[in-house]
């Protein structure tokens, strides 16, 4: 696996200096702006790299999230960059073609006993206009790639701050009881509490969901993206959390990256919230129940804390439905094969950037909502936060409220 990382890192690393000498070539070079204008833009770009530099890698020198204030020009430089080299590859075949068009001196017919047209005299203009041409065309394909870029990322930006989508989702169980018809979780994961999303992101959840009068709340994991004494503070608004049932947390991988999992853990506990650690509880109405599994996330192995679906669901009653709560939806096919009735998952923020979503798409069953695997449900919320750049195109964040039903159709 380290050697996967490492290999997935050097990939990232020449993407980014390819796309950085892109943007060099095409819109300081290619443009041809005046000597000024071309330092300017130079010094900005060395700037933003430099951001973006430190704040992609200083969390593997100190461990711990880059700082706000250079993280938010590093990350929506290194978007920005990504798009306009979109942007920019689309427009390359309208560009070539012109260029192709232009560099094609106009043929003056020559008549019979007609003098020779000149040459050289002419030769000078005719090239400079060329020039003129090839500048006018970098000129224009860069504003265009620059400002198709920058509208994007604006959207992306609103959408990833913005109000989570509030979901209304039914599910339907075989073996519940009907005194569980109506039963409402709240679903919320992947929060992300970081440099850039703060105690403020917090509340506004937290409201969300007290305002869906939920049965019960499930958190699902990738909480938060640094240390208790970074981010306690913006973590406190949890213990305000109201559910009949109360609230459940099972952990993500990003709960494994920092140092101070077992203090998160215990602060989680702090704020009165339950943690499923590889457990199960009941779920009871008068004499009704039904089973809540959960189980650690698979990053969990390199701190000895696999997820093990033999202590999870251990002591669980058969003839009871089994809700399990799982941050990856790759542990379905495992709870499939344990008779698990709904996994609950997030991970994935639905691919958060477009094309993203086709990488996910590779490596996890579901990228976002509702499926089926065997005679496993799997429901997969977006996400609530963001993950690195604060931008989220084509898939936006959302808490999600699932209302169980008894099943109407019977088992075969």
């Amino acid at each position: 696996m380290a050697g996967k990382g490492k290999l997935i890192g050097g990939i990232a690393v020449v993407v980014i200096a390819v796309m950085q000498f892109y943007f060099w070539k095409r819109v300081i070079r290619d443009t041809r702006w005046g000597i000024r204008t071309r330092r300017v833009l130079v010094g900005a770009q060395l700037a933003l790299a430099a951001a973006m530099t430190a704040t992609l890698l200083q969390p593997f020198f100190t461990g711990t999230a880059a700082a706000g204030w250079y993280a938010w020009p590093g990350y929506l430089w290194l978007v920005l960059a990504f798009y306009f080299s979109l942007s920019m590859f689309a427009l390359e075949p309208v560009r070539m073609v012109l260029l192709r068009r232009s560099n094609r001196k106009p043929r003056t017919p020559i008549l019979a006993g007609a003098p020779a047209p000149p040459t050289d005299p002419e030769e000078p203009r005719h090239l400079s206009q060329n020039l003129d041409r090839r500048t006018f065309l970098a000129r224009t394909t860069a504003l265009a790639a620059g400002a198709a870029s920058v509208g994007l990322v604006g959207f992306g930006v609103s959408r990833a701050l913005g109000t989570p989508d509030l979901l209304q989702v039914p599910i339907q169980l075989r073996r519940l009881d009907p005194a569980f018809n109506g039963f409402r979780i709240a679903v919320v994961s992947d929060i992300h509490l970081g440099p850039l999303l703060g105690r403020a992101h917090t509340e506004r959840i937290v409201g969300m969901i007290n305002e869906t009068n939920a049965d019960l709340v499930a958190v699902v994991g990738d909480l938060v993206d640094g240390t208790v004494g970074q981010l306690g503070h913006a973590a406190e608004p949890l213990q305000d959390l109201v559910s009949r049932e109360g609230t459940f947390f099972v952990t993500g991988n990003h709960e494994y990256f920092v140092d101070d999992t077992q203090e998160w853990l215990r602060e989680l506990e702090r704020f009165g919230i339950n943690l499923l650690r590889n457990e199960n509880t009941a779920i009871r109405r008068g004499d009704a129940s039904f089973n809540l599994a959960g189980v650690n996330d698979v990053t969990g192995v390199q701190k000895a804390e696999p997820p093990d679906f033999d202590r999870a669901l251990a002591g669980i009653d058969a003839t009871q439905p089994i809700v399990l709560l799982a941050h990856q939806p790759v542990l379905v096919n495992e709870a499939a094969a344990r008779g698990v009735d709904l996994q609950v998952s997030g991970h994935t923020h639905g691919g958060q950037m477009w094309p993203f979503q086709y990488v996910v798409e590779a490596v996890q069953p579901s990228l976002a909502g509702f499926s089926v695997v065997d005679d496993t449900q799997l429901y997969v919320t977006r996400g609530a936060g963001f993950w690195g750049p604060p931008v989220r195109i084509g898939a936006p964040p959302d808490i999600t409220v699932l209302t169980l039903a008894q099943s109407t159709v019977s088992a075969v």
